[in-house]
């Protein structure tokens, strides 16, 4: 047979002049969360829509003339074209909340925040999945505020990989080059509209980068591109794939971000007061902002002040995997001309990135802390870990007391909650609610919706979800070469009549720590809860694992191939390529959100807080996120346990008890249900679930957190550093060498502490004796810190007083007293400590040096 070649030419229609803010819609990534301006796209035609991906500027490439033409004479449409125009105005051009004014100037400051992958729809793939999403919703719900707050990224030509998973349960990873004129991006140019490039030089070679913006609502998300013809072949690669290539091309990626990332800054006239670097990825701007000032006059040791003054610096994983670490010889070769221009020797700068856990490696994470004055983690239980991963920057300090911190993530509301919910909140509590997102009190108006009303507002979104499942896994498997009388096997129970049946989800990173597999601990026992008469439960599960872990892969064929065994082909669906779209249907239409991590390795997890605030009930691992939001009404936790358990008991215990939930809890409950086929219980809790979890994890929440917590503070600290042409960096530099030199000599003596007993009310007598080993008594603070020994015989302070200084001795030795009335009676356990102070830090103990009595 002759060889035929297939072309194919778009052939693009003309958008009519009353239509044409179509095409400014369609270049705002408002559109991933304003369902109304992606409503004027799907009324035009809602299977090309849908064939397009979502992505409005291929849909408006292939939209028939005739549609266009037609709807610009449609009166109904017109009307919502204006008034959808008219609110995307008003949105636009709204001033910054207020309650952000007491914290943030809107005029002078600006927050820049720099991440490597930025999740904001699924027709933008230059994201990979959790930190990306997390990075998006931050954009996002900083428009919402109004914020003066720009991102830095990059432009990946290919971005993350399209997952197939084959007939053997193997993934294959696909990767797909995006066609810029299909992304919503456009150059970032200057006032004679040219592009702006520029270069770096590093490792003897000039990498040429180009900059694009994609705006987000009123958020400028600025990303770069290597992918020039003035770049070699290897040069032009770096940016092609998230997280692709070797050891080398990550490098230069984070070089790209990092270096590239403050230039592009500088040639855009953006003066940020505030630098938020998101994982350490792009920790190599604390670099090139030290390289600027050194170029300037200042001594490296005051730049690396001042820049950490305004540097946050957020972690988002325990996982020691998760942080970048790379070969002191690389970090050699590429930094031997920037160490030139830092005038430091080698020796200086490979140990700004190392510690002694990871020896001759260089940790973007080290390097991110020791040039940031504030750190956090992203929940309570991971800044608690984090206080002792990291704990080696304040050697000193007890982890609990150093200066890592905590902000719970959050979800961008406007982007996952449900269509029918927004519609059912404008229905009972009118739009008022969009402004309400902080008031716990407002939304326990939720459970004033009738039972009946919320329960088929739930079972809509469940058949929407079990439509789109189905049809997406009638492909995959006929892709696989799977029989049509199999296919109808395999998805007899994802029926979207069959809303009945109990639906649990669990979707996201195919990471061994996340521990997939868990819920088949006991082959047996699950086998008869999923297929008990009259009680059937189907557990649908998606997502991707790196390509280079061959142990997540594993757990996607395990579930594969348990899928496909008797008692379990179509109650366990195993879904390939798990995107934001599916996402959105799964978390708000499945029953229950399962999530089993190994303790404490959750940093965070928000994807049981998309589902809660759908009302979807959680069963999860007591870690990150739902340690905090699970209240034993809004779904259930399973107990972890801690390091003193090997991971076999741990996994053996927990399993057993996350069967035990689900036979004697959660189908029960499901399946407890009236003449009108609802449980009432089941829908209290649901009501439960979104009453405590909107309001506490939405992104707006936690982006204010991070205004009060870090970015107002950063922002005072970098005006002081600043000014007197950084006068205070130069101090509070020669300071720090003053104590780093001192410190290993400085002792604490005690000299009169009270006898065994005193009375209330009468005076307690401490007085101690300190050698300064040169210092002045003004760089030492002492403490006495005031508790009680607790049942395991641990002290626990609950007052911390100073004491004063008084006088010096003969041999420079510095004596401190206190002196105080104890009002309360009992047994009082105290401890004294002493360490070094300047009112210049950002935080007091943030030396990590301290002596105790």
């Amino acid at each position: 047979m002759t060889e035929r070649t297939k072309f194919t030419i778009e052939v693009q229609p003309h958008i009519p002049e009353k239509l044409s803010r179509l095409e400014e819609l369609a270049n705002n990534l408002i559109y991933s969360w304003d369902r109304q301006v992606r409503g004027l796209f799907i009324r035009l035609d809602r299977k090309l829509w849908d064939r397009c991906g979502h992505n409005p500027k291929i849909f408006l490439h292939r939209i028939d003339q005739r549609k266009l033409d037609e709807a610009a004479e449609d009166n109904v449409y017109m009307q919502d074209y204006i008034k959808v125009t008219s609110t995307y105005d008003a949105y636009l051009n709204k001033s910054m909340k207020k309650e952000l004014s007491q914290h943030i100037n809107e005029s002078d400051d600006l927050i820049s925040y720099s991440c490597a992958e930025f999740g904001l729809h699924e027709s933008f793939p230059i994201y990979s999945g959790g930190l990306g999403i997390l990075a998006g919703d931050h954009c996002k719900a900083a428009s919402d505020l109004g914020m003066p707050f720009v991102a830095m990224g990059i432009l990946y030509r290919q971005g993350y990989f399209s997952q197939q998973i084959d007939a053997n349960g193997h993934q294959i990873a696909q990767y797909k080059p995006s066609k810029f004129n299909h992304l919503p991006i456009k150059p970032a140019t200057d006032d004679n509209g040219n592009q702006f490039k520029f270069n770096i030089k590093i490792a003897g070679r000039t990498i040429f980068l180009q900059i694009w913006v994609a705006q987000v609502g009123h958020i400028p998300l600025y990303l770069l591109d290597s992918d020039l013809k003035e770049n070699s072949e290897d040069d032009r690669w770096i940016t092609y794939q998230l997280y692709g290539g070797d050891k080398t091309n990550r490098l230069l990626q984070e070089i790209v971000l990092g270096i590239g990332g403050v230039r592009a800054h500088r040639l855009l006239g953006l003066e940020p007061t505030v630098w938020h670097i998101n994982e350490g990825h792009a920790a190599f701007q604390i670099i090139e902002r030290c390289r600027e000032l050194v170029a300037k006059g200042m001594k490296f040791n005051a730049a690396i002040q001042a820049v950490a003054a305004d540097t946050v610096f957020t972690t988002h994983t325990p996982v020691p995997a998760g942080h970048d670490i790379f070969d002191h010889g690389l970090i050699e070769h590429h930094f031997a001309d920037m160490v030139e221009e830092l005038k430091i020797p080698m020796k200086e700068f490979l140990s700004l990135g190392t510690n002694e856990a990871n020896g001759d490696g260089f940790n973007m994470t080290v390097l991110a802390l020791r040039g940031s004055s504030h750190q956090n983690g992203v929940s309570q239980i991971h800044g608690e870990v984090a206080s002792r991963m990291e704990g080696y920057i304040w050697p000193e300090v007890p982890p609990e007391e150093n200066p890592m911190t905590s902000i719970t993530n959050g979800v961008h509301v406007p982007t996952f909650l449900a269509t029918e919910w927004i519609s059912a909140f404008d229905v009972h509590f009118g739009g008022g609610w969009r402004n309400q997102l902080l008031s716990p009190d407002y939304w326990k108006r939720i459970k004033k919706i009738p039972h009946h009303h919320f329960w088929s507002v739930r079972q809509s979104l469940k058949t929407k979800m079990l439509e789109a499942v189905h049809d997406r896994y009638v492909l995959q498997n006929r892709r696989n070469g799977i029989n049509e009388s199999q296919i109808n096997r395999l998805t007899r129970f994802l029926d979207p009549s069959k809303t009945e049946i109990l639906t649990i989800g669990f979707a996201r990173r195919f990471a061994t720590y996340k521990r997939a597999t868990l819920l088949f601990s006991d082959i047996e026992r699950i086998t008869r809860l999923l297929n008990t008469p009259k009680r059937p439960v189907v557990i649908i599960f998606a997502g991707k694992a790196h390509p280079h872990d061959g142990p997540g892969q594993e757990l996607l064929r395990i579930i594969h191939d348990i899928s496909r065994q008797p008692g379990f082909d179509g109650k366990v669906i195993l879904l390939e390529d798990y995107d934001m779209a599916i996402a959105r249907k799964l978390v708000a239409g499945v029953d229950v959100w399962l999530n089993t991590p190994a303790y404490p390795m959750e940093a965070s997890g928000t994807s049981g807080e998309k589902a809660g605030i759908n009302g979807v009930l959680n069963l999860s691992v007591l870690d990150g996120w739902w340690a905090e939001g699970y209240n034993r009404k809004n779904g259930w936790g399973i107990t972890p346990h801690g390091g003193d358990f090997s991971d076999e008991f741990r996994d053996h215990a927990e399993a057993a008890e996350l069967l035990d939930l689900l036979e004697y809890e959660v189908i029960p409950n499901y399946y407890a249900v009236d003449g009108h086929g609802m449980s009432d219980e089941w829908i209290e809790m649901c009501q439960n679930a979104m009453e405590s979890l909107i309001p506490q994890f939405n992104a707006e929440r936690m982006v204010m957190d991070y205004i009060t917590n870090v970015y107002s503070p950063a922002s005072k600290q970098s005006a002081k550093f600043r000014c007197k042409d950084y006068s205070p960096a130069n101090d509070i530099a020669k300071w720090r060498r003053k104590i780093h030199r001192a410190w290993p000599k400085v002792s604490i003596n005690l000299l009169e502490k009270p006898e065994g007993k005193i009375f209330r009310e009468e005076n307690f007598e401490l007085k101690i004796e300190v050698d300064l080993a040169g210092l002045s008594p003004s760089d030492i603070t002492a403490e006495c810190l005031l508790g009680e020994e607790n049942e395991a015989g641990e002290f626990v302070a609950n007052a911390c007083i100073d004491l004063e200084y008084l006088e010096s001795t003969d041999d420079k030795k510095a004596i401190y007293a206190l002196s105080m009335t104890l009002a309360e009676s009992g047994n009082l356990c105290y401890e004294v400590r002493i360490f070094p102070f300047h009112k210049l830090l950002s935080h007091k103990l943030a030396m990590g040096y301290m002596r105790w009595l």
